[in-house]
């Protein structure tokens, strides 16, 4: 086996998702620490001289102690070099969360197992699903009160239209959380409530034919409750099958405690096995092989200040072939030029690490003069790939936007690109003007907060944001076969354009969409932009 397929069999790139407070940043953390990563938890939320934690690294995030744009993070562990991307919880910022997955080989669900499925896990899922993705699920605080552990499988399979295959099985929730039974091993995991914050904590085996030491650990009542729903989970549940899941159909479940510990490290060694190596991506028509082809990579996101004193933009790229060497040339495919990438670097949040080499599977963050955006391809220079662009979420809340200070025009400008560039918003001009009228649009309108923030803070400018009636945007497809002068539309339609000059027709009632159609016969409208 040559080196550079023996790198890239050791990687493991996969996603955090989950609905807000299910515990995904703490179960992030958790997996650096058990990689020696860091060296003791922050927490989340909490006072503003609180430790926060390390995947949150905008100031807006440790204000408000939610993740608003995702993070990428690699360490070591037992062999394996691992890529995790946090992505953020909120609907709001559902879209950063799609191209982050687009990166991804496997998605990690968390669940609340006291809330079970919520709207954003749907949300997330659908997403999963229409990638074909493994999924892993972690059902998480075990450690407060939790729903009946079959009704939660349940309501997985009913809500989310996968088949479940429980690894091991909690004993108990809570105060009465005694651990939890491995259903392969055959044996019982007992739980002791470590030091927050800190991978040490009690863990027991205790084999299920050593009754004396089974009535000793968690006593005969959770026992014999256990010893019932063994039975009947042997009875009720999917078998495990390693190829359903690496289809997407079946998720492997797994319980435990994010924030005391429990049951993480388990699930981490598990779900290393499990989870398949980089995979080959659609190029065109052909299929790219990690291993046999040269470097090739994508680019999924864009940052930019993330370094307050640079005020740099970061370019994040999954390498999807090959291996990458931060002396030698690679081409842009769309830009069509032969450069070196600058900087190249390994980001552990808001730290930095230049690296000389990395492989399929792996995150680099370059340096971006602007020349990239979301979707674009970079390859050795004798190769021919270019990867499927990234589709754009259609927004749906529209706000007219002004600076407050007119002479700051320059800097109101680069500064709604710039967060344009990153795909955080999306801008837009009025029909045939220029751009003294701005129109954003976005998924969620925490989104316009986050605007004015950054606006603010980053660029010291000061908005104005004027909301707009419209809820519905479509992309032209056929532009250059319909004369938009002479466009009929409905009295609620408004015209307008993106920065690329693309027309887009906006709408306040869903109706005007098909009225609008059947009155420009030729017409055809798409929900989705390209990047």
């Amino acid at each position: 086996m040559s080196n550079i397929e023996e790198e890239i069999n050791k990687r493991r790139t996969f996603a955090i998702i989950s609905h807000p407070d299910a515990g995904k940043t703490t179960l992030t953390e958790k997996f650096l620490l058990y990689g020696g990563a860091i060296n003791l938890a922050g927490s989340v939320k909490g006072k503003a001289t609180a430790r926060h934690a390390v995947s949150d690294w905008m100031e807006i995030e440790k204000e408000r102690g939610i993740s608003v744009t995702s993070s990428v993070l690699q360490f070591n562990y037992d062999g394996y070099c691992i890529n995790i991307l946090d992505t953020p919880g909120h609907q709001d910022f559902s879209e950063d969360t799609y191209r982050t997955l687009m990166a991804a080989d496997s998605a990690v669900m968390v669940i609340d197992a006291s809330k079970g499925v919520e709207a954003q896990t749907r949300k997330l899922f659908k997403v999963c699903g229409m990638r074909g993705i493994p999924i892993f699920t972690f059902i998480n605080k075990l450690d407060r009160d939790a729903n009946d552990t079959f009704e939660l499988l349940d309501e997985i399979e009913k809500e989310l239209g996968i088949a479940t295959c429980p690894i091991n099985w909690p004993i108990g929730s809570g105060k009465r959380f005694k651990g939890v039974y491995d259903r392969h091993e055959n044996h019982v995991l007992t739980y002791s409530d470590t030091q927050k914050g800190t991978k040490e904590g009690e863990t027991t085996i205790l084999p299920m034919d050593n009754e004396e030491l089974l009535l000793e650990h968690i006593g005969s009542e959770a026992l014999s409750v256990l010893r019932d729903e063994i039975d009947l989970l042997d009875g009720a549940s999917a078998e495990f099958d390693i190829e359903e899941v690496r289809k997407g159909k079946l998720t492997p479940v797994f319980f435990g405690s994010a924030l005391t510990n429990f049951g993480v490290e388990v699930f981490l060694q598990n779900f290393l096995k499990m989870a398949t190596t980089p995979l080959p991506r659609k190029s065109q028509d052909e299929s790219i092989d990690p291993v046999s082809n040269a470097f090739s990579a994508f680019v999924f996101k864009i940052q930019a200040n993330m370094n307050k004193a640079h005020r740099d933009r970061i370019a994040f790229m999954r390498i999807c072939s090959g291996k990458f060497d931060a002396g030698e040339e690679v081409k842009h495919v769309q830009g069509g030029k032969v450069m070196r990438l600058s900087q190249p670097q390994q980001i552990m949040a808001d730290e930095r690490k230049i690296l000389n080499e990395a492989y399929a599977g792996d995150i680099i963050g370059v340096f971006d003069p602007g020349i990239f955006a979301i979707g674009d391809t970079v390859c050795a220079p004798k190769s021919n790939i270019c990867y499927e662009g990234i589709p754009t979420f259609a927004p749906e809340h529209f706000a007219r936007v002004r600076q407050v200070d007119t002479m700051k025009r320059k800097q109101f400008i680069k500064g709604v690109y710039q967060i344009a560039q990153e795909g955080a918003i999306q801008i837009f001009q009025e029909f045939n003007t220029g751009m003294e009228e701005i129109i954003v649009g976005v998924v969620g309108v925490l989104q316009f907060d986050v605007l004015k923030y950054r606006l603010e803070n980053e660029y010291n400018v000061e908005i104005k944001l004027e909301s707009l009636p419209y809820e519905y945007i479509r992309w032209i497809e056929n532009k250059d076969e319909i004369e938009l002068d002479k466009l009929s539309g409905t009295s609620d339609m408004k015209k307008i354009q993106d920065l690329k000059g693309n027309p887009l027709l906006l709408f306040i009632n869903q109706w005007s969409i098909g009225m609008t159609l059947d009155r420009n016969k030729g017409l055809v409208l798409s929900e989705f932009g390209r990047n």
